[in-house]
Protein backbone atom coordinates (compact mmCIF):
# COMPACT_ATOMS: atom_id res chain seq x y z
CA UNK A 1 0.00 0.00 0.00
CA UNK A 2 1.42 3.54 -0.78
CA UNK A 3 2.07 5.95 1.74
CA UNK A 4 -0.07 9.20 2.63
CA UNK A 5 3.08 10.79 1.42
CA UNK A 6 3.30 9.25 -2.23
CA UNK A 7 -0.78 9.24 -2.80
CA UNK A 8 -0.40 13.18 -1.79
CA UNK A 9 2.11 13.77 -4.39
CA UNK A 10 0.25 11.50 -6.93
CA UNK A 11 -2.70 14.01 -6.61
CA UNK A 12 -1.14 17.03 -6.67
CA UNK A 13 1.24 15.72 -9.65
CA UNK A 14 -2.18 15.36 -11.06
CA UNK A 15 -3.54 18.23 -10.02
CA UNK A 16 -0.68 20.51 -11.62
CA UNK A 17 -0.86 18.09 -14.81
CA UNK A 18 -4.48 18.75 -15.58
CA UNK A 19 -4.65 22.32 -14.88
CA UNK A 20 -1.55 22.32 -17.70
CA UNK A 21 -3.46 20.30 -20.10
CA UNK A 22 -6.78 23.28 -19.40
CA UNK A 23 -3.83 25.72 -20.12
CA UNK A 24 -3.34 24.52 -23.61
CA UNK A 25 -6.44 24.00 -23.98
CA UNK A 26 -7.18 27.40 -23.97
CA UNK A 27 -4.58 28.35 -25.92
CA UNK A 28 -6.95 27.31 -28.92
CA UNK A 29 -9.89 28.87 -30.30
CA UNK A 30 -11.70 27.50 -32.94
CA UNK A 31 -13.50 29.86 -35.30
CA UNK A 32 -16.50 28.79 -38.15
CA UNK A 33 -16.59 31.70 -40.49
CA UNK A 34 -17.47 32.29 -44.25
CA UNK A 35 -15.25 31.84 -47.18
CA UNK A 36 -13.65 34.58 -48.50
CA UNK A 37 -14.81 36.99 -45.01
CA UNK A 38 -11.92 38.36 -43.51
CA UNK A 39 -8.19 40.13 -43.81
CA UNK A 40 -5.55 38.20 -44.96
CA UNK A 41 -3.53 39.09 -41.78
CA UNK A 42 -6.32 39.52 -39.28
CA UNK A 43 -5.57 35.65 -38.05
CA UNK A 44 -2.12 36.21 -37.39
CA UNK A 45 -2.56 39.67 -35.88
CA UNK A 46 -4.88 38.37 -33.28
CA UNK A 47 -2.28 35.21 -32.44
CA UNK A 48 0.57 37.59 -32.24
CA UNK A 49 -1.13 39.76 -30.24
CA UNK A 50 -2.69 37.10 -27.96
CA UNK A 51 -1.01 33.91 -27.84
CA UNK A 52 -3.70 31.86 -28.93
CA UNK A 53 -3.38 29.40 -31.83
CA UNK A 54 -6.50 29.91 -33.81
CA UNK A 55 -7.97 26.90 -36.20
CA UNK A 56 -10.03 28.77 -38.99
CA UNK A 57 -12.81 26.69 -40.83
CA UNK A 58 -14.85 28.05 -43.96
CA UNK A 59 -18.43 26.92 -45.28
CA UNK A 60 -20.20 28.79 -48.05
CA UNK A 61 -23.99 28.85 -46.58
CA UNK A 62 -25.94 29.27 -43.46
CA UNK A 63 -28.01 25.97 -43.93
CA UNK A 64 -24.28 24.12 -43.63
CA UNK A 65 -23.19 26.18 -40.16
CA UNK A 66 -27.00 25.49 -38.83
CA UNK A 67 -26.92 21.86 -39.44
CA UNK A 68 -23.53 21.68 -37.49
CA UNK A 69 -25.08 24.09 -34.40
CA UNK A 70 -28.20 21.78 -34.37
CA UNK A 71 -26.26 18.81 -34.10
CA UNK A 72 -24.37 20.20 -30.95
CA UNK A 73 -20.58 19.67 -29.67
CA UNK A 74 -19.48 21.22 -32.99
CA UNK A 75 -16.41 22.23 -31.18
CA UNK A 76 -16.30 25.54 -32.56
CA UNK A 77 -15.93 28.49 -30.36
CA UNK A 78 -16.88 31.46 -32.32
CA UNK A 79 -19.24 31.36 -35.76
CA UNK A 80 -20.96 34.01 -37.88
CA UNK A 81 -24.63 33.35 -38.89
CA UNK A 82 -26.83 35.69 -40.97
CA UNK A 83 -28.73 37.63 -38.03
CA UNK A 84 -31.93 36.48 -40.05
CA UNK A 85 -33.73 34.50 -40.43
CA UNK A 86 -31.19 31.91 -39.09
CA UNK A 87 -29.20 33.92 -35.89
CA UNK A 88 -33.09 34.42 -34.74
CA UNK A 89 -34.35 30.89 -34.67
CA UNK A 90 -30.69 29.25 -33.36
CA UNK A 91 -31.30 32.14 -30.61
CA UNK A 92 -34.40 31.27 -29.76
CA UNK A 93 -33.32 27.07 -29.85
CA UNK A 94 -31.04 28.24 -27.04
CA UNK A 95 -27.36 27.31 -29.25
CA UNK A 96 -25.62 30.69 -28.53
CA UNK A 97 -24.28 31.59 -25.38
CA UNK A 98 -25.01 35.24 -23.33
CA UNK A 99 -22.06 37.68 -24.14
CA UNK A 100 -20.14 38.94 -21.32
CA UNK A 101 -20.04 42.81 -22.01
CA UNK A 102 -17.72 43.19 -19.62
CA UNK A 103 -15.04 40.86 -21.12
CA UNK A 104 -15.43 43.59 -24.58
CA UNK A 105 -13.98 46.68 -24.04
CA UNK A 106 -14.44 47.64 -27.48
CA UNK A 107 -18.47 47.24 -27.03
CA UNK A 108 -19.27 50.52 -27.65
CA UNK A 109 -17.74 51.33 -31.15
CA UNK A 110 -20.87 49.38 -32.91
CA UNK A 111 -23.33 51.23 -34.73
CA UNK A 112 -26.46 51.97 -32.54
CA UNK A 113 -28.94 51.81 -35.44
CA UNK A 114 -27.32 48.61 -36.70
CA UNK A 115 -27.74 47.11 -32.77
CA UNK A 116 -31.38 48.81 -32.76
CA UNK A 117 -32.17 46.82 -36.19
CA UNK A 118 -31.57 43.36 -34.34
CA UNK A 119 -32.96 44.22 -31.24
CA UNK A 120 -36.52 42.28 -32.41
CA UNK A 121 -34.65 39.33 -32.37
CA UNK A 122 -31.81 39.52 -29.49
CA UNK A 123 -33.15 41.66 -26.65
CA UNK A 124 -30.45 43.85 -24.99
CA UNK A 125 -27.89 42.51 -27.81
CA UNK A 126 -27.46 39.65 -25.20
CA UNK A 127 -26.08 37.32 -28.04
CA UNK A 128 -25.23 38.65 -31.23
CA UNK A 129 -22.29 40.99 -31.88
CA UNK A 130 -22.64 42.43 -35.48
CA UNK A 131 -19.79 41.78 -37.99
CA UNK A 132 -20.46 42.97 -41.44
CA UNK A 133 -23.64 44.14 -43.55
CA UNK A 134 -24.67 44.10 -47.11
CA UNK A 135 -27.36 43.36 -49.54
CA UNK A 136 -28.16 40.35 -51.63
CA UNK A 137 -28.38 41.55 -55.49
CA UNK A 138 -27.19 40.63 -58.62
CA UNK A 139 -23.35 40.11 -60.27
CA UNK A 140 -23.18 41.33 -63.41
CA UNK A 141 -20.16 40.68 -66.47
CA UNK A 142 -21.39 43.87 -68.43
CA UNK A 143 -19.56 43.26 -71.85
CA UNK A 144 -21.35 39.56 -71.98
CA UNK A 145 -24.44 40.53 -70.53
CA UNK A 146 -24.41 43.50 -73.50
CA UNK A 147 -23.30 41.87 -76.38
CA UNK A 148 -26.41 39.13 -75.59
CA UNK A 149 -29.07 41.63 -74.78
CA UNK A 150 -27.80 44.69 -76.25
CA UNK A 151 -26.93 48.22 -75.03
CA UNK A 152 -30.39 49.28 -74.14
CA UNK A 153 -31.40 46.59 -71.69
CA UNK A 154 -32.08 47.92 -68.14
CA UNK A 155 -29.95 45.69 -66.17
CA UNK A 156 -31.02 46.80 -62.61
CA UNK A 157 -33.69 44.33 -62.65
CA UNK A 158 -34.50 40.46 -61.47
CA UNK A 159 -35.39 39.49 -64.72
CA UNK A 160 -31.61 38.78 -65.87
CA UNK A 161 -32.42 35.62 -63.52
CA UNK A 162 -36.03 35.23 -63.41
CA UNK A 163 -37.76 36.06 -66.71
CA UNK A 164 -37.37 33.08 -68.86
CA UNK A 165 -37.34 34.97 -72.09
CA UNK A 166 -34.08 36.33 -71.09
CA UNK A 167 -32.46 34.12 -68.97
CA UNK A 168 -33.04 31.73 -72.20
CA UNK A 169 -30.37 33.94 -74.04
CA UNK A 170 -27.89 34.34 -71.06
CA UNK A 171 -27.97 30.62 -70.51
CA UNK A 172 -25.32 29.94 -72.63
CA UNK A 173 -23.02 32.09 -71.02
CA UNK A 174 -23.81 31.26 -67.09
CA UNK A 175 -26.57 31.82 -65.08
CA UNK A 176 -26.37 31.24 -61.12
CA UNK A 177 -28.37 31.48 -58.24
CA UNK A 178 -27.33 31.00 -54.46
CA UNK A 179 -27.89 27.64 -52.84
CA UNK A 180 -30.31 30.00 -50.20
CA UNK A 181 -34.03 29.22 -50.35
CA UNK A 182 -35.77 31.68 -47.99
CA UNK A 183 -32.71 34.37 -50.53
CA UNK A 184 -33.88 33.12 -53.49
CA UNK A 185 -37.76 32.80 -53.22
CA UNK A 186 -38.36 36.10 -51.59
CA UNK A 187 -36.29 37.60 -54.74
CA UNK A 188 -38.65 35.81 -56.58
CA UNK A 189 -41.50 37.51 -55.26
CA UNK A 190 -40.06 40.67 -55.31
CA UNK A 191 -39.67 40.00 -58.83
CA UNK A 192 -43.44 39.42 -59.62
CA UNK A 193 -44.15 42.10 -57.20
CA UNK A 194 -45.75 40.30 -54.14
CA UNK A 195 -45.17 40.35 -50.82
CA UNK A 196 -41.41 39.21 -50.41
CA UNK A 197 -41.98 37.76 -46.85
CA UNK A 198 -44.89 35.98 -47.33
CA UNK A 199 -44.36 31.74 -46.75
CA UNK A 200 -47.71 30.67 -47.13
CA UNK A 201 -48.08 27.17 -49.78
CA UNK A 202 -49.96 29.92 -52.02
CA UNK A 203 -47.02 32.52 -51.67
CA UNK A 204 -44.25 29.39 -52.18
CA UNK A 205 -46.47 28.08 -54.99
CA UNK A 206 -46.04 31.02 -56.89
CA UNK A 207 -42.59 31.66 -56.44
CA UNK A 208 -41.81 28.12 -57.44
CA UNK A 209 -43.60 29.23 -60.71
CA UNK A 210 -41.38 31.64 -61.23
CA UNK A 211 -38.27 29.47 -60.49
CA UNK A 212 -39.39 26.37 -62.30
CA UNK A 213 -39.71 27.99 -65.41
CA UNK A 214 -35.61 29.32 -65.58
CA UNK A 215 -34.61 26.16 -64.04
CA UNK A 216 -32.92 24.87 -67.49
CA UNK A 217 -31.47 28.24 -67.89
CA UNK A 218 -29.34 27.88 -64.18
CA UNK A 219 -25.84 27.14 -64.21
CA UNK A 220 -25.77 25.91 -60.99
CA UNK A 221 -26.65 27.20 -57.14
CA UNK A 222 -24.10 27.63 -55.02
CA UNK A 223 -23.06 30.33 -52.33
CA UNK A 224 -19.94 31.39 -52.91
CA UNK A 225 -18.61 29.41 -56.10
CA UNK A 226 -19.89 32.86 -58.04
CA UNK A 227 -16.94 34.52 -56.96
CA UNK A 228 -13.84 33.25 -58.77
CA UNK A 229 -16.56 32.43 -61.90
CA UNK A 230 -17.34 36.32 -62.45
CA UNK A 231 -13.71 37.46 -62.05
CA UNK A 232 -12.71 34.60 -64.22
CA UNK A 233 -15.51 35.43 -67.02
CA UNK A 234 -17.15 31.75 -66.91
CA UNK A 235 -20.67 33.65 -65.46
CA UNK A 236 -22.45 36.60 -67.21
CA UNK A 237 -25.00 36.97 -64.15
CA UNK A 238 -24.97 36.01 -60.27
CA UNK A 239 -27.27 36.08 -57.97
CA UNK A 240 -25.11 36.58 -54.89
CA UNK A 241 -23.71 39.07 -51.68
CA UNK A 242 -22.69 42.71 -52.58
CA UNK A 243 -19.33 42.08 -51.17
CA UNK A 244 -18.54 38.54 -52.83
CA UNK A 245 -19.13 40.44 -56.34
CA UNK A 246 -17.09 43.13 -55.66
CA UNK A 247 -14.28 40.91 -54.38
CA UNK A 248 -14.98 39.21 -58.12
CA UNK A 249 -14.97 42.90 -59.57
CA UNK A 250 -11.42 43.20 -57.93
CA UNK A 251 -9.99 39.91 -59.04
CA UNK A 252 -10.93 40.72 -62.85
CA UNK A 253 -9.02 44.17 -62.54
CA UNK A 254 -6.07 42.98 -60.57
CA UNK A 255 -5.82 39.81 -63.21
CA UNK A 256 -6.27 42.61 -66.38
CA UNK A 257 -8.50 39.84 -67.86
CA UNK A 258 -10.88 42.50 -69.72
CA UNK A 259 -13.99 41.21 -67.50
CA UNK A 260 -15.79 43.90 -66.30
CA UNK A 261 -17.93 43.49 -63.17
CA UNK A 262 -20.68 45.25 -61.71
CA UNK A 263 -22.79 44.95 -58.70
CA UNK A 264 -27.00 45.70 -58.95
CA UNK A 265 -29.82 46.41 -56.79
CA UNK A 266 -32.50 45.29 -58.68
CA UNK A 267 -35.42 48.05 -58.47
CA UNK A 268 -37.85 45.60 -57.67
CA UNK A 269 -36.12 45.62 -53.76
CA UNK A 270 -33.15 43.32 -52.52
CA UNK A 271 -32.47 41.45 -49.07
CA UNK A 272 -30.27 43.64 -46.99
CA UNK A 273 -28.79 42.04 -44.26
CA UNK A 274 -25.81 41.40 -40.90
CA UNK A 275 -23.52 38.78 -40.27
CA UNK A 276 -22.85 38.30 -36.54
CA UNK A 277 -20.45 36.77 -33.94
CA UNK A 278 -21.68 34.38 -31.59
CA UNK A 279 -20.66 32.10 -29.28
CA UNK A 280 -22.39 28.47 -29.19
CA UNK A 281 -23.34 27.15 -25.88
CA UNK A 282 -20.92 24.53 -25.20
CA UNK A 283 -18.00 26.27 -26.87
CA UNK A 284 -14.58 24.93 -25.70
CA UNK A 285 -13.27 27.74 -25.04
CA UNK A 286 -15.27 31.11 -24.71
CA UNK A 287 -13.08 33.17 -23.14
CA UNK A 288 -11.15 32.75 -26.39
CA UNK A 289 -14.18 33.78 -28.28
CA UNK A 290 -14.64 36.88 -26.38
CA UNK A 291 -11.25 37.76 -26.93
CA UNK A 292 -11.42 37.68 -30.61
CA UNK A 293 -14.97 39.40 -30.79
CA UNK A 294 -13.22 42.11 -28.70
CA UNK A 295 -10.08 42.35 -31.03
CA UNK A 296 -12.50 42.38 -34.14
CA UNK A 297 -14.56 44.91 -32.76
CA UNK A 298 -11.44 47.81 -32.74
CA UNK A 299 -11.39 49.94 -35.40
CA UNK A 300 -7.73 49.12 -36.60
CA UNK A 301 -9.10 45.70 -37.10
CA UNK A 302 -12.36 45.77 -38.79
CA UNK A 303 -11.43 48.70 -40.96
CA UNK A 304 -8.87 46.84 -43.22
CA UNK A 305 -11.32 43.76 -43.52
CA UNK A 306 -14.09 46.24 -44.68
CA UNK A 307 -11.57 46.99 -47.40
CA UNK A 308 -10.37 43.69 -47.96
CA UNK A 309 -14.27 42.01 -48.17
CA UNK A 310 -15.47 44.39 -50.01
CA UNK A 311 -18.35 44.41 -46.92
CA UNK A 312 -19.75 47.58 -44.57
CA UNK A 313 -19.09 46.84 -41.12
CA UNK A 314 -21.00 47.40 -37.64
CA UNK A 315 -18.53 49.42 -36.22
CA UNK A 316 -19.46 53.52 -36.39
CA UNK A 317 -15.67 54.34 -34.86
CA UNK A 318 -13.96 52.66 -37.73
CA UNK A 319 -15.74 54.55 -41.02
CA UNK A 320 -13.08 56.87 -40.78
CA UNK A 321 -10.22 53.83 -41.51
CA UNK A 322 -11.99 52.28 -44.24
CA UNK A 323 -11.05 53.19 -47.61
CA UNK A 324 -12.53 56.14 -49.67
CA UNK A 325 -12.71 53.86 -52.65
CA UNK A 326 -14.49 51.55 -50.33
CA UNK A 327 -16.98 54.23 -48.33
CA UNK A 328 -17.93 55.77 -51.53
CA UNK A 329 -19.03 52.68 -53.48
CA UNK A 330 -22.97 52.66 -53.40
CA UNK A 331 -22.78 48.66 -53.79
CA UNK A 332 -21.03 48.98 -50.41
CA UNK A 333 -22.16 51.57 -48.44
CA UNK A 334 -25.62 52.30 -50.80
CA UNK A 335 -27.30 56.08 -50.97
CA UNK A 336 -30.84 56.18 -49.53
CA UNK A 337 -32.38 56.42 -52.62
CA UNK A 338 -31.28 52.26 -52.62
CA UNK A 339 -31.82 51.32 -48.95
CA UNK A 340 -35.63 52.46 -49.75
CA UNK A 341 -35.89 49.35 -51.53
CA UNK A 342 -34.09 47.09 -49.30
CA UNK A 343 -36.12 43.70 -48.20
CA UNK A 344 -35.27 42.71 -44.54
CA UNK A 345 -36.31 38.85 -43.35
CA UNK A 346 -38.70 37.67 -41.83
CA UNK A 347 -38.03 34.69 -40.08
CA UNK A 348 -40.09 31.90 -41.17
CA UNK A 349 -41.58 29.34 -38.69
CA UNK A 350 -40.51 25.85 -38.36
CA UNK A 351 -42.94 24.78 -40.26
CA UNK A 352 -42.50 27.09 -42.92
CA UNK A 353 -39.25 26.74 -42.94
CA UNK A 354 -39.63 22.40 -43.78
CA UNK A 355 -42.16 23.55 -46.34
CA UNK A 356 -39.19 26.22 -47.61
CA UNK A 357 -36.55 23.26 -47.39
CA UNK A 358 -38.96 20.85 -49.43
CA UNK A 359 -39.71 22.95 -51.65
CA UNK A 360 -36.23 24.34 -52.47
CA UNK A 361 -34.90 20.19 -52.92
CA UNK A 362 -37.66 19.65 -55.43
CA UNK A 363 -36.60 23.06 -57.52
CA UNK A 364 -32.97 22.34 -57.80
CA UNK A 365 -33.36 18.66 -59.02
CA UNK A 366 -36.19 19.05 -61.02
CA UNK A 367 -38.33 16.76 -59.46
Amino acid sequence: MKSTTCILKTLVTGLVFGASLQAFAQQELHIYNWSDYIAEDTIERFQQESGIKVLYDVYDSNEVLEAKLLAGHSGYDLVFPTARPFADRQIKAGIFQPLDKAKLSNYANLDPVILNSLSDIDTDSAHLAPYMWGTTGLGINLTRVREVLGADMPLDSWSLVFDPAVTAKLASCGISLMDDPTEVLVAARAYIGKAPNDYSSAALDEAAVVLNAVRPNIRYYHSSQYINDLANGDLCVAHGYSGDVLQAKARAEESGNGVEIAYLVPREGAVVWTDVMAIPADAPNSDAAHRFIDFILRPDVIAPISNYVAYANANAAATDLVDEAVRQDPGIYPPQATRERFITLKTPSNRETKAINRLWTRIKTGQ
